[in-house]
């Protein structure tokens, strides 16, 4: 949405930075005693961005300034709050404390999804899913997250051909047109970077559901969320990536993800076609994050926490097929490669596969991906409630 196409960086408009002391407190007449108490120390502040306010409500300047001083010296994330951001777009957009806090609130929606299956958390808004690429996992897990806890859902599974986008509309247009009928967007396109786009013309909360070869962050959200689950932590691990690494945004967006724990080492295993792209190496580089490249799958298998394998993505080629054919079918993963893994270790796929990952994989307690995918569901619950309705 247009208020945080600035990318989401916390701030309020025309409010001067102050000294916090009791005088200040006073001044603004902000009664925020229970705020003070050393219970309540938090060593990095947030600041809180230009807030979209909720139905019927209406701040004056005096206590938007007493929110900010709120949000600057409260716990970041406390029950009945808004919401951090206003759109998620990339995976950037994560620090590490919003990350684990997510990771609750998605822990309740599992909750809420195996005992409370009329949860009526959303009731009354509305969530559209605008898909201009196919899509299975991501649309119905959406879909079915919305319903779960009481939403309504409009859907159009193929907007590229059957939406008004086949007759010349821009999606600025189109954006603004849907908008008008929902109080949420998730949309999949097949450019890279549509959805920044979007949230810059919306004025309700967007989600990414992947655009083209940029990024797919609700993919990287359960993905680390899989990865914690699975392992039991995500500080000082290993990572291997796998496949289409130019082409592939979960493995861009999980990169990302990965860089905001410490000693996490990564390693890159792909065709020569589709190396990791120098814009990620980079990032990961000025986070101190250890990388590796290697054409030897066996050896960092043996080595690795996590094996995350991708696809090989036809579509991403286009009339060089003769490079798809080369890249595909070059690393794949098999009761060879689940022979050098250590125990503990876990096979991920964000899906659909071909054919690296072999079928007899599957019954190994060390195959993850199906348990990975039923994640979707519950981290997608959860930053639908937090868009919506807030902590």
């Amino acid at each position: 949405m247009a208020a945080s196409s600035s990318l989401f960086s916390c701030s309020i408009q025309g409010v001067m930075p102050f000294q916090k002391t009791k005088a200040d407190y006073k001044q603004f007449q902000c009664n925020y005693s229970d705020l003070v108490c050393k219970q309540f120390s938090h060593s990095n502040s947030m600041h809180l961005k230009h807030p979209r306010l909720l139905p019927n409500e209406k701040f004056s300047q005096s206590e938007t300034l007493c929110r900010a001083l709120k949000v600057e010296n409260s716990p970041s994330f406390l029950v009945g709050k808004k919401f951090q951001l206003d759109d998620v777009i990339e995976a950037q957009q994560f620090d590490r404390d919003i990350l684990g806090a997510i990771f609750e609130v998605a822990r309740d929606m599992e909750k809420i999804e195996k005992r409370s299956p009329g949860s009526q958390i959303l009731k009354g808004y509305l969530m559209a899913t605008l898909f201009y690429e196919p899509s299975t996992r991501t649309r119905l897990s959406f879909e079915s997250a919305m319903k779960r806890l009481g939403g309504e859902v409009l859907t159009t599974e193929n907007a590229r051909e059957f939406s008004s986008a086949a007759k010349g509309e821009t999606l600025e247009d189109s954006i603004r047109t849907v908008e008008g009928y929902s109080d949420i967007i998730v949309m999949r396109h097949f450019e890279s970077g549509a959805a920044k786009r979007a949230a810059a013309t919306a004025g309700i909360p967007v989600i990414n559901a992947g655009d083209g070869p940029g990024q797919h962050p609700t993919q990287a959200l359960l993905d680390v969320y899989t990865i914690e689950r699975e392992i039991g932590k995500l500080d000082g691990i290993k990572v291997a990536l796998v496949g289409d690494l130019a082409n592939g945004r979960t493995v861009r967006s999980l990169a990302y993800l990965l860089a905001r724990y410490n000693d996490v080492k990564i390693y890159f295993v792909s065709p020569d076609a589709v190396k990791m792209k120098n814009d990620i190496k980079d990032y990961l580089t000025s986070r101190k994050v250890e990388w590796e490249e290697s054409a030897d799958l066996m050896e960092v298998a043996s080595k690795c926490d996590i094996l995350y394998q991708t696809r090989i993505q036809r579509e991403r080629f286009g009339e060089r097929i003769d490079l798809y054919e080369e890249a595909r079918g070059k690393y794949i993963v098999d009761r060879h490669v689940l022979g050098v893994m250590q125990k503990h270790a876990v096979v991920m796929h964000p899906l659909p596969r071909l054919d690296e990952i072999t079928v007899d994989v599957d019954g190994d307690p060390r195959a993850a991906y199906f348990r990975q995918a039923k994640n979707g569901l519950y981290i997608r619950m959860a930053l639908l409630k937090l868009l919506l309705v807030g902590w």
